[in-house]
């Protein structure tokens, strides 16, 4: 039978980043609480018989958020061999309150001891020994080199086989079943303990640990600058500006126009098409080929540069620490509407792909309040819609630096007036929940960490447009060659032209009542990025200035970033929301919002710019 061990600690100890390094998995990093919503399971390197258990990152056992839950549920019903938990060194005492209750289900514990680097660039000191001896169990300092701090972690955690016998008891004079029902002596019991607890981790702290105060450190000094009250929102729209101005227009769209224009332009489209030519293929293979799935495919991994550039820059603002102080920032505005920080978590996730975020609504305690957010989520652009920012703006604003910019703040401000809007109504009335985190100390992003989360990201993009971008291009293309006789027919008799005419109606207030963008906004259901392709195998990519204004093509552009997601979101809604019914609440909410915001671009847009 396997031995099972648990890495169990604070969010932002390094926690994942040890799982990763112990494990070879690839999981996400982050510096928010709620990254890791369920333990992760994954083999010891070099030990096919360990199973390592990465736990959610929690501040302590208390049984109130679905974190917490998680990690006492395994820990009780499922009993690990071993508690490997890592302490931040740079957060040391206030780590160590996990640690007192860890100790407490007679289970062998190794602390790792992590951010050693960040003490002793603060001059501060901690005694492994000490430590060891006050709690009872193995101390391991990881430190340089981290192969060898690895190898004594494993070793120490394989070699241990006894619980701490040195913890002393955190009771109450009073338990909780001698209180009954008397909510003040449960109260004051809870807040013996806790105080016994604190009592201990300051004796704890007292004797192993030793703080060189040299005064306000460096994140603390940065932080007075872009967590200031009045600076800090206007620093987070220049820096996201700077993101998306790099990654869409300075650098990308060089990139991206030479893989549109001369990669697939010229050289696999000319490979494609003397390879057919040698496979003596039929004219109506070619065309398929070509047209259909070269084309769609093709035109979706053009924007695989810009796309590459805008999750690098978000990875390495992750790793820095910025990305937590964002939440902290947005948790002051986001409350006047209903929200907390923990909402604007989700929104974070949500600039890669929609799913993720959705899921991590469920750190939040508050149904109300992860019911509000969950519908809120996908406002913000994914991956996925990047390629459709990213065309509109080449073709109707000849690149301009703010369209991108643009777009990613509207899904902002759709989030914080969509709070105002159903905070009113009777399903989502009541304050926000609490929000307590501990700010990261700022450092500079692991290379590997950063690369391997960018080409996660990356990796997920191309496996869609592999396969969904894939069939639903050729699926297009037969749909636009033959009409419902299936007799070869130009695309304006076809089958996608009839279609599309139905629909079309339905957004001419909206300045696009085109059976072309009609089909194309309805693909996108599939996947946001097959509205391109849609558009590539109609052959009206470079056309749409014939077919859109400035103000009609920012208006298609606001509805399709703010309207239904995709269907896999959509299936991710289902799950979280628990009922078909919520989730047709939320994706009509989505819809409804999208169309009055896109109406009035197109109508107020119109008087000034006709």
């Amino acid at each position: 039978m396997a031995k099972k061990l648990a890495l169990a600690g604070n969010p932002n100890s390094g926690k994942t980043t040890l799982f990763n390094h112990l494990s070879g998995a690839k999981e996400h990093i982050g510096n928010w609480p709620g990254v890791t919503v369920e333990k992760k399971e994954a083999t010891l390197k070099g030990h096919a018989d360990v199973l390592l258990v990465d736990l959610p990152g929690i501040y302590s056992l208390s049984p109130y958020t679905p974190e917490e839950v998680v990690a006492r549920d395994f820990l009780e019903k499922e009993r690990p061999d071993v508690i490997i938990n890592i302490v931040d060194g740079s957060n040391f005492e206030r780590n160590l309150y996990l640690s007192t209750q860890l100790l407490e289900f007679d289970i062998p514990v190794v602390i790792a001891l992590s951010m050693m680097d960040m003490v002793e660039k603060n001059g501060d000191r901690i005694c492994a020994e000490a430590l060891s001896r006050k709690l009872g169990c193995a101390v391991v300092p990881l430190t340089q080199p981290k192969a060898a701090s690895y190898e004594a972690l494993i070793a120490a955690a394989l070699a241990a086989d006894t619980p701490s016998k040195t913890i002393p008891s955190f009771a109450p004079e009073k338990s909780e079943a001698d209180c009954g029902q008397d909510s003040d002596c449960i109260e004051d019991a809870e807040e013996q303990e806790v105080n016994k607890r604190y009592d201990f981790v300051s004796e704890v702290v007292a004797a192993s640990f030793a703080k060189y105060d040299s005064g306000p450190t460096l994140s603390e000094r940065i932080d007075n600058v872009v967590t200031n009250r009045w600076l800090g929102l206007p620093i987070f729209a220049a820096v996201m500006f700077a993101v998306y101005w790099i990654a869409i227009s300075a650098i990308g769209l060089p990139l991206s126009d030479w893989t549109n224009e001369v990669f697939f332009g010229e050289y696999v489209t000319a490979w494609a098409q003397s390879l057919l030519g040698l496979a003596g293929a039929a004219p109506l293979v070619e065309s398929v080929v070509l047209d259909g799935a070269l084309a769609g495919v093709g035109a979706v991994l053009g924007f695989v540069p810009q796309l590459i550039i805008l999750f690098l820059l978000l990875a390495i603002l992750e790793a820095s620490g910025y990305m937590a102080r964002i939440v902290f920032i947005m948790d002051r505005a986001f409350r006047r509407f209903g929200l907390s920080g923990k909402s604007f978590v989700p929104l974070l996730l949500s600039s890669g792909c929609g799913v993720p975020g959705i899921m991590a609504c469920r750190t939040i305690e508050k149904q109300r309040e992860r019911r509000l957010t969950i519908m809120t989520t996908t406002f913000i652009p994914c991956g996925a819609k990047l390629p459709i920012i990213a065309l509109i703006a080449a073709t109707l604003f000849g690149g301009a630096a703010w369209v991108a910019p643009s777009i990613y703040f509207m899904g902002i401000a759709a989030v914080v007036i969509s709070g105002m809007i159903l905070k009113g109504t009777r399903l989502f009335k009541g304050d926000a929940s609490p929000f307590v985190m501990e700010l990261p100390e700022y450092r500079l992003p692991n290379p590997q960490n950063v690369l391997k989360q960018t080409w996660n990201r990356v990796k997920a993009f191309l496996i869609h447009a592999g396969t969904i971008i894939f069939v639903a291009s050729v699926a297009m293309w037969f749909l636009s060659t033959f009409n419902w006789a299936l007799q070869p027919v130009e695309s304006a008799d076809s089958m996608l032209a009839g279609i599309g005419r139905a629909i079309a109606p339905i957004f001419t207030p909206l300045g696009f009542g085109y059976w072309e963008m009609a089909v194309a906004t309805l693909s996108g259901l599939l996947a946001k990025e097959n509205l391109v392709a849609t558009l590539a195998v109609l052959g009206i990519e470079g056309d749409l200035p014939t077919l859109l204004t400035p103000v009609t093509a920012y208006a298609f552009l606001a509805f399709n970033m703010l309207c239904a997601p995709c269907f896999a979101a959509i299936g991710a809604i289902k799950r979280e929301m628990g009922s078909w019914k919520w989730t047709g609440i939320a994706v009509g909410y989505q819809t409804a919002f999208a169309f009055t915001v896109a109406l009035l671009i197109n109508q107020i847009g119109s008087l000034f710019f006709s």
